[in-house]
């Protein structure tokens, strides 16, 4: 590598090295762990979802891994694994923005075998990848052994294999073993995962990042073994390769294990600072060594700056005389809150990108205390109103690739951000201003104040105490978490308890559910009821949906002050909505508070909802009017569909989906209205399920024909959610067909952003497999190519029809925002493509100048289309030509419509507010 890499490149050097070597590539698992114990922790380490196979409790069968990116042999494994520290052993929460290296997530870089390969491959592999591969200079690398102290009990000995596999390696290139090959105690070259079970010697590697030449002389060789394992950060460790051979025993001895494991660790943060700080093992004069200082967080960075102002510098605040590293500049506090926000955004997005939301118990509080945290430092850049979910998209546009999650739940993630933020921005200020009174009275802060700090203001502990750390003060600890015991137990009497299963919650008062039309509202708590492992919320008005007739319920968030509570699932007892949170802490009976439903998530199960209806509608249509539903289940994922029948066809299948996907085409309405049963009843185009039992009044669905007249193609009763147009449904697709029971059938399908991701999943699944059938020359396979080929311009197709109801249904969003005949908007991460089906369908709807954006694939799309009668005033080409050069492209085109594009994603805004100023 002469040119200086990025950190992509680094990452995938490091796993296509290990895949040459025969390693299966796995996923990065969840950042969520359970401890053995029963604890719900972070994954801390990349060996945590191999704990299973180290202590025998399943083979290695890593290559049957859902998802994986090569094909190795099953024992062998590498990946990247997502890490958060922030809790428990390992937390670096309180170090984070104060140095260059501390983070609360980070990858974590690691190759394993399971009973395969151990010390000679391992050892030989990290030579040939660190000197050979990456060019680390040799002079500068050290390695350090297990030497156990026998005085100080050390258990095993000493590891010579590993001293002379080493020694092999540095005599090799002319360099002395006894001078780069570093003893180590139990403390620092001794593995153990518990005080019992599986351990062993661990051998680390070093870098010596010292100025001076690339290549040391030999008494720069001895200085740097010298700091080997100390506390110089010009000398640090970069990868520890553990080899697990022994079983501690209950009565302190250790015995040989059966199988021999090897498990490694390289951050993958520091190997990027390094190389890209020494600017490729080029320059270690003027070297700055910062994983801050990489490209790993350098488009945060330059977001934060777009929205901010403020620039970052690299500036480090220095101890003070009482040893605590407080920023004094007015430089030092940007720079600070630059990394304590960048680090926190990664933390958040991929907690909650992996089903972790910020709560009020053990791990969900803490991703709580780290959002509060960066929403205090956000102060430092004058953020105001909410900025910290703005971040996500950025984010998302640069590791997406790597981890899909990020894409895929973006929407989740920002909406879930801004609602914890907007809780606290409604508290921050009044609470900091009531410290800073508190403050000037004294040295110290009492318990009460920082307890009543937390429960009016919604201060965790640790933001109180970073609040006096930076003034000097300290803060009674004790006091504190004495007062929040006696809430907790406060809380816990005051809940009824004993109740293990929905069925044994009795209540008295209804539920008002308004949620076919509102997504958020304020409710009182009538009642809280804990259970086993989580607490239901009775509240006096719902805008959530609870779980009835196969629709899955709501998701969302309980508000109270500064605190949410997010609301898990939604279920019913009668006709009293319940309300489910995680843990034992909830807001008061007889509390104000506000609830919000999960918006992407209830509008991607209203699609599957609104499908069903059409499935069902184009069943009839297809086999015959006998196929009666059986049953239905409707998520945010997928739909099911019962009905009784003989198998179908093919055909029929086919048929059916094609007739869906034309109703959606149609965009026809989609309507309800409640009318007394009885004349349900006696309406023989009203679809209903015989059997069931129906109240006085009913709820008819609607689709097609006049809304609200009854004269639709589908009618059904029905208590779910729905679009208001079938359109909204974007694509329909089926999924599978078979038979559940006897003489009943079912029917899974997809719809919306589910379905268009798998049309596409399948159309680049097609073009490769039809490039490698084509490529073995095979005649006899020519027309299962034809064959191929055919089916995917069919789903490019049904993609790009997909792609035009999803552009006119976000067009009719972006109405809502236009403001004097001008609508510019940035859409996103997005192609061009789509960014001009949503032009074009603005452009039959509005009459004005559309100015629009999208990022899609890191490229910059621009477009602006001007009507006739404005443009006199300005014109398409003229706005394009002088926006485009901001995002560091080009553009131009005639006066009614004009088109461009860039590099620059972190100038879009700048780029659609100079749009903004031409338009007037």
């Amino acid at each position: 590598m002469s040119a200086v890499p990025t950190a992509a490149q680094i990452r995938q050097t490091f796993l296509d090295f290990f895949k040459s070597k025969d390693h299966t590539i796995v996923p990065s698992d969840n950042v969520g762990y359970t401890s053995r114990d029963g604890a719900r922790i972070f994954t801390n380490a990349g060996m945590n979802q191999f704990v299973p196979i180290f202590l025998g409790e399943r083979s290695a069968d890593v290559d049957t891994w859902p998802g994986v990116l090569s094909k190795g042999l099953p024992t062998r494994a590498a990946d990247t694994q997502k890490c958060i520290r922030a809790g428990g052993k390992h937390n670096d929460l309180e170090d984070v923005g104060l140095d260059t290296y501390h983070h609360t997530f980070f990858e974590m870089l690691g190759n394993w075998s399971f009973g395969d390969y151990f010390k000679k491959e391992a050892i030989s592999w990290s030579w040939e990848l660190i000197v050979e591969r990456f060019k680390f200079p040799p002079s500068r690398v050290f390695a350090t052994i297990y030497q156990p102290n026998k005085e100080k009990g050390d258990p095993a000995d000493r590891d010579q294999e590993s001293w002379d596999l080493w020694a092999e390696k540095f005599r090799s290139v002319g360099l002395d073993p006894e001078i780069h090959i570093v003893n180590g105690n139990k403390k620092d070259n001794f593995w153990m995962m518990a005080d019992t079970g599986p351990c062993g010697p661990c051998t680390e590697i070093h870098i010596d990042l010292t100025p001076g030449p690339i290549e040391l002389s030999e008494e720069r060789q001895r200085a740097g073994a010298k700091l080997v394992n100390g506390s110089d950060a010009s000398c640090i460790e970069i990868w520890n390769n553990v080899f697990i051979q022994y079983n501690a025993n209950p009565d302190g001895t250790f015995t040989p294990l059966p199988a021999q494991h090897v498990d490694t660790g390289m951050g993958f943060e520091r190997l990027t600072s390094i190389i890209q700080g020494t600017k490729n093992f080029t320059d270690f004069e003027t070297a700055k060594i910062s994983n801050y200082d990489t490209d790993v967080f350098k488009p945060i960075f330059d977001e934060l700056t777009r929205l901010s102002g403020k620039h970052y510098q690299s500036t480090l605040p220095l101890p003070n005389e009482q040893g605590h590293v407080i920023p004094v500049t007015e430089q030092e506090k940007v720079d600070v809150a630059f990394r304590v926000i960048a680090d926190h955004l990664r933390t958040l997005s991929f907690s909650i990108a992996d089903g972790i939301q910020p709560g009020n118990s053990d791990r969900n509080y803490t991703l709580r205390r780290i959002l509060r945290r960066a929403v205090k430092y956000g102060r430092t850049l004058e953020f105001k109103e909410p900025f910290f979910y703005k971040l996500v998209d950025v984010l998302a546009l640069h590791m997406g690739d790597v981890f899909p999650e990020l894409r895929a739940r973006k929407d989740q993630i920002k909406a879930v951000l801004k609602v914890e933020e907007e809780a606290f921005n409604r508290t921050l200020d009044r609470g900091i201003a009531l410290f800073e009174s508190e403050a000037s009275k004294g040295s110290s802060i009492t318990g009460d104040f920082a307890f009543q700090l937390y429960d009016t203001f919604g201060f965790p502990l640790d933001l109180t105490e970073l609040l006096a750390r930076e003034r000097g003060l300290t803060v009674d600890t004790e006091g504190f978490e004495k007062l929040m015991t006696e809430q907790r137990e406060r809380a816990r009497s005051a809940m009824k308890k004993n109740v293990v299963s929905v069925s044994e919650i009795e209540t008295k008062e209804p539920t008002k559910f308004i949620g076919y039309d509102e997504l958020e509202t304020e409710a009182k708590v009538l009642e809280i009821v804990a259970m086993k492992d989580k607490t239901a919320i009775i509240l006096d008005s719902s805008v959530c949906y609870a779980e009835m007739g196969g629709q899955i319920g709501d998701s969302g968030q309980i508000i109270l002050g500064a605190n949410t509570y997010p609301v898990s699932s939604t279920t019913k007892v009668g006709n009293t909505w319940l309300h489910f949170i995680e843990g034992e802490e909830a807001p008061a009976e007889g509390a104000l508070v506000r609830l919000a439903v999960d918006g992407p998530r209830r509008h991607a199960i209203e699609r599957h909802h609104t499908a069903t209806h059409l499935l069902h509608w184009a069943l009839h249509e297809v086999v015959n009017q006998e196929a009666t539903q059986k049953g239905s289940n409707v998520t945010a994922e997928k739909l099911t569909f019962d009905f009784n029948n003989a198998a179908l066809t093919a055909g029929q299948l086919a048929d059916i989906e094609k007739l869906v996907n034309e109703r959606i085409v149609a965009n026809d309405s989609v309507s309800w209205n409640e009318i007394p049963y009885a004349e349900a009843k006696n309406n023989t185009g009203i679809m209903q399920l015989f059997g069931e039992k129906y109240p006085e009044n009913v709820r008819v669905v609607q689709i097609g024909g006049k809304p609200l007249a009854l004269d639709g193609y589908s009618m059904e009763l029905c208590g779910g959610t729905h679009t208001r147009h079938t359109g909204e449904i974007g694509l329909f697709r089926l999924i599978g067909e078979g038979a559940v029971a006897a003489g009943v059938r079912r029917i899974e399908a997809i719809a919306g952003l589910e379905a268009y991701h798998a049309a596409r999943a399948d159309a680049d699944l097609l073009k490769l497999l039809a490039g490698k059938v084509s490529a073995q020359g095979v005649s006899d396979l020519e027309k299962k190519i034809d064959n191929l080929l055919a089916q995917q311009k069919e789903l490019e197709k049904a993609l790009k029809a997909a792609q035009q109801r999803e552009a006119s249904g976000k067009a009719k969003e972006l109405l809502a925002t236009a403001e004097n005949n001008v609508l510019i908007a940035n859409l996103g991460d997005v192609d061009g493509d789509y960014a001009m089906a949503v032009n074009d369908a603005l452009k039959g709807v509005f009459n004005g100048v559309i100015v629009l954006a999208s990022i899609g694939g890191g490229n910059v799309t621009l477009m602006a289309t001007v009507s006739k009668e404005h443009q006199a005033k300005v014109q398409a080409g003229k706005i394009i030509q002088t926006i485009a050069p901001i995002v560091g492209g080009k553009g131009g085109g005639k006066p009614d419509f004009a088109r461009g594009g860039g590099k620059d994603v972190s100038k879009v805004d700048a780029a659609l507010a100079e749009a903004r100023k031409l338009v007037g």
